[in-house]
């Protein structure tokens, strides 16, 4: 369940004139007493609230209805102007439709979490089928880290709630059971076994040192220990030591014997013993939160086999701690009350986080959530979810660990915050800038990156309420100049990025939205944490920004200077990041491009950390394109991206079957089409293309 969140008070321009008002209450008395989802809109159409309604004529007519001034549903509703509704045939639809809208719509007074859910699993590859007659690397599954969707040619344990999780507990399995963990490519072309058999953790399958029955037993109990049955496991490995013992096969006997202590002592390491717990603590999630200074923390721990496998934090925005359940909503729920900040924040996240996602038939909450919530959430899941609040016993342990992480994950936020708040002040005061607002602050910053001229790419990262913006970075790849002319890299860069702005102001519409041009390179970028940019749809460059940052001293200034003049920009915006002396950390100096003196900051400089950072991350978004693009041609792996018919799969099946372009291009068209996905009629299309 979604919840307002604090926002200005209206302006005049922004509130609905009474013939507007008079048709809304006019279509609100029209509403059926069915549940559905509604959307709230302003003058300008702009989406201000997404909510669900189990009676869309009694809900939605209690925000009109009464008095709300002073609050912060008052503030919105004196901006609504439009209404559009949708009915559903149960409440179950109602919410997966409402969050499906939040998601995608990101509505102004919702509470918002970020929509990821990509969690990891632990993957065994096959099918029990194909384990007993499927080729030969199926006969011997391998475990291995998986992230995406999952299918059913394949077995997945988890989700786990980071990578390090599933890494650990493959380490584990290999103590175990010794299942191996190879490419299959690997796997098909050993003649001997590798360091892993040596060491103990694989069975050497791949060499023949295992006999297929005895690997399949070992998967099998591989399988039950991680959907919780350890002690099953153990029982069945004693079982059979002492039929090795008695057969006098003391040397199986005492293989059983040492896996039995290994996994005993996995268990004993484990916070939990797992013989204490019933069937329903097998899957377990575990949400707490914490709401404090404006900001909250929803901090979510996953037991899954009866392993806790850790948490991972979750912060929303359009939070507000004083944030508490409408008049409409209380009274549809019967509540008399206020709800608590933290109900809200807590429902909205069961909402947003588990709507087409695998949910555990148990949450164990911090606070008590509507019963319909999980209800509704049952429905669209499939399977019975029970919530709890105050757990006894394991549960209160782990609700307790849970409890007490999202308290320092919040902890930790504000104080970052904090000090990046500080930065971007220091930074304006050195600057001397002209903001009354601090988070207003819009800084770009501009690097070049090539290698002996090779692949030139400028990126432009994006500095804007005290965060960098990462959905605002962009890249440009740089043609038609000579290779490693880095001054005309940044006048073209600058030519493309601000053009169309300046001829914009310049017709006294400084205010509407620019299109970028066509040629921008428009990606996403998770800032530093190496993932792969996704491509998004072209956003407008609404302003110029209050500090333009090129990384470079004054010639990089001086180039960007003579772009602005002829674009007929305020070239006082321009400042250069110059390396100090040596080219040491922290000995940085600012240029200006209007002449003013090089300003040293000091090396302990809360501005000078800013500037850093922000240097730094375009210098990071910029290497890590040239380096993707340098890749890209020199694999040629455009060659194969140019045929009709040869997508990303049947592309990477080609490169891993043949050891890369070189490879493909020497094979024959009969070795193409033995590559699954490939027919006759494509091989020849791509051996033609590629000779």
């Amino acid at each position: 369940m979604s919840d307002p969140a604090a926002e200005p008070l209206p302006t005049p321009e922004t509130v609905p004139d009474t013939a507007a008002r008079d048709k809304l209450l006019a279509e609100v008395a029209g509403l059926p007493a069915l549940p559905g989802v509604y959307r709230w809109f302003d003058a300008q159409g702009n989406l201000l609230y997404v909510g669900k309604a189990r009676h869309l004529k009694k809900r939605v007519s209690s925000y009109l209805q009464r008095d709300h001034d002073g609050t912060r549903i008052g503030q919105m509703v004196a901006r609504i102007a439009r209404l559009e509704t949708t009915v559903v045939r149960t409440e179950a639809e109602a919410l997966l439709l409402e969050n499906n809208l939040i998601k995608t719509l990101s509505p102004r007074f919702n509470i918002l979490f970020r929509d990821d859910k990509s969690y990891p699993y632990l993957k065994i590859t096959g099918t029990p089928a194909q384990a007993a007659t499927g080729p030969l690397p199926l006969r011997f599954p391998r475990m291995a880290y998986f992230r995406g969707a999952v299918d059913r040619k394949h077995r997945y344990f988890g989700p786990y709630p980071n990578a390090w999780a599933v890494k650990q507990t493959i380490q584990l399995m290999q103590k175990v059971f010794q299942l191996r963990t190879c490419e299959d490519t690997v796997f098909n072309n050993r003649s001997r076994p590798c360091l892993l058999y040596q060491i103990q953790r694989c069975s050497g399958p791949c060499v023949g040192l295992i006999a297929q029955d005895d690997y399949a037993r070992d998967v099998r109990d591989a399988e039950r220990f991680l959907l919780g049955e350890p002690q099953e496991v153990i029982n069945d490995l004693q079982s059979q030591m002492m039929v090795y013992a008695e057969a006098l096969e003391f040397e199986k006997a005492a293989a059983l014997r040492d896996r039995i202590g290994s996994l005993s002592r996995v268990l004993h390491q484990q916070s939990v013993e797992a013989s204490s717990l019933s069937a329903s603590d097998k899957d377990v999630d575990i949400l707490a939160v914490k709401v404090a200074g404006g900001r909250a923390c929803v901090n979510l721990a996953m037991v899954r086999g009866s392993r806790h496998l850790g948490d991972r934090a979750y912060f929303p925005t359009h939070v507000d701690e004083g944030a508490a359940l409408t008049v409409a909503e209380a009274d549809e729920a019967g509540a008399s009350a206020a709800v608590m900040p933290e109900v809200a924040v807590l429902e909205a996240f069961i909402a947003q986080h588990y709507i087409g996602q695998a949910v555990p038939p148990q949450l164990v909450t911090s606070h008590a959530v509507d019963t319909s919530l999980i209800e509704a959430l049952s429905e669209t899941a499939g399977v019975k979810v029970r919530a709890q609040h105050q757990p006894r016993e394991q549960r209160r342990i782990w609700l307790e660990m849970a409890a007490k992480g999202a308290e320092l994950s919040l902890a930790r936020l504000l104080a970052e915050e904090g000090s990046q708040q500080q930065r971007t002040r220091a930074l304006i005061e050195a600057l001397d800038l002209d903001l009354a607002e601090p988070a207003q602050l819009r800084i770009e910053c501009f690097d070049i990156s090539h290698t002996a001229g090779e692949s030139t790419q400028a990126s432009c990262v994006v500095y804007e309420n005290h965060a960098m913006q990462s959905a605002q970075y962009r890249r440009f790849n740089i043609e038609g100049i000579t290779g490693g002319d880095d001054y005309a890299a940044m006048r073209q860069v600058l030519t493309r990025r601000y053009a169309r702005l300046a001829e914009a102001m310049a017709q006294g519409k400084s205010d509407e939205v620019v299109p970028e041009p066509a040629t921008a390179v428009v990606e996403e970028a998770d800032a530093g944490a190496g993932l792969a940019p996704v491509a998004r749809p072209r956003r407008g460059l609404a302003r110029l920004p209050d500090l333009v940052l090129v990384d470079g001293g004054r010639g990089q200034v001086s180039m960007a200077r003579e772009v602005f003049e002829e674009l007929g920009l305020d070239v006082s915006l321009i400042t250069g990041v110059e390396k100090g002396e040596g080219r040491k950390v922290g000995l940085e100096e600012l240029v200006f491009a209007d002449g003013r003196p090089k300003v040293y900051l000091g090396h302990d400089s809360a501005a000078l950390m800013l500037v850093a950072q922000i240097r730094d991350e375009a210098h990071r978004f910029a290497i890590t394109g040239m380096r993707a693009r340098r890749a890209s041609v020199r694999t040629g792996g455009s060659k194969l991206e140019d045929i009709a018919g040869v997508g990303p799969r049947k592309r990477a099946r080609l490169l891993q079957r043949f050891g890369g372009l070189r490879g493909v291009a020497s094979a024959g068209v009969d070795d193409l089409a033995t590559v699954e996905g490939i027919s006759r009629e494509l091989a020849e299309e791509i051996y033609r293309a590629l000779h």
